[in-house]
């Protein structure tokens, strides 16, 4: 892994994960006034593991990148990688998406996008009158350099694009078609690069399998 100016401390790392609780927290408030909506990023149910058998912590999916103000976590919600989190986790990113479904399709509509691909991103404030520029975080995958096409906020600090130290910002990403979540990419913010999905995918790998064991396990008579 390649993170130019790391400031992944201990601190940060704890504070990162209440984050993630936090956003546990407001994915469920949110999924109960979201109506069911069409998934623009639908995938034939035979090629997705099966709910309800993972294991993995929402850290263990995140990449991780960071400036002298900012901390940045990215969550792929791709349902490939977040059905094999733990229940509870998969349940509250998966309403999570849900929730923003109707303006996902929007946006794929109004850019000619089939397929949009989703990332939860997080911003997290390392110094008082932290600035960040969001539209900054671009994904590469297969040779191509993708920019976000629309930015769905989940949190009221996102307006001002300013967080104080210990503050989070949070925002669903909508990128184009063609980032493929299960081979190797990278994010990126101002230069500062992160390729550790690489690694990441043998982990989901060995977890795929397993999810695939158990799950086999009990529909066994």
């Amino acid at each position: 892994m390649r993170i130019s100016r790391r400031h992944s401390t201990a601190g940060t790392e704890r504070r990162l994960a209440a984050s993630s609780a936090a956003i546990t927290l407001l994915a469920t408030a949110l999924a109960g006034c979201a109506q069911a909506q069409q998934d623009t990023t639908a995938i034939p149910e035979d090629a997705l593991p099966p709910a309800g058998y993972g294991t993995l912590r929402q850290e263990s999916v995140s990449l991780r990148l960071g400036t002298d103000v900012v901390q940045i976590q990215v969550v792929p919600l791709d349902e490939r990688v977040i059905r094999l989190l733990a229940t509870d986790t998969y349940t509250s990113l998966h309403r999570l998406a849900e929730s923003k479904a109707e303006l996902v399709e929007a946006a794929a509509r109004r850019y000619g996008v089939r397929g949009p691909t989703l990332f939860l991103v997080t911003f997290f404030g390392l110094q008082a009158e932290a600035r960040f520029t969001p539209e900054d975080l671009t994904v590469g995958s297969q040779n191509r350099l993708f920019r976000p096409l629309e930015i769905l906020p989940l949190s009221p600090l996102w307006s001002g694009h300013q967080i104080s130290q210990r503050e989070t910002a949070t925002a669903i990403y909508v990128y184009g078609d063609g980032i493929q979540v299960l081979d190797p990419f990278t994010v990126e913010y101002v230069g500062i690069r992160n390729d550790n999905w690489e690694q990441i995918l043998r982990v989901l790998d060995g977890e795929r399998a397993s999810v695939l064991a158990r799950a086999a396990a009990d529909r066994r008579p």
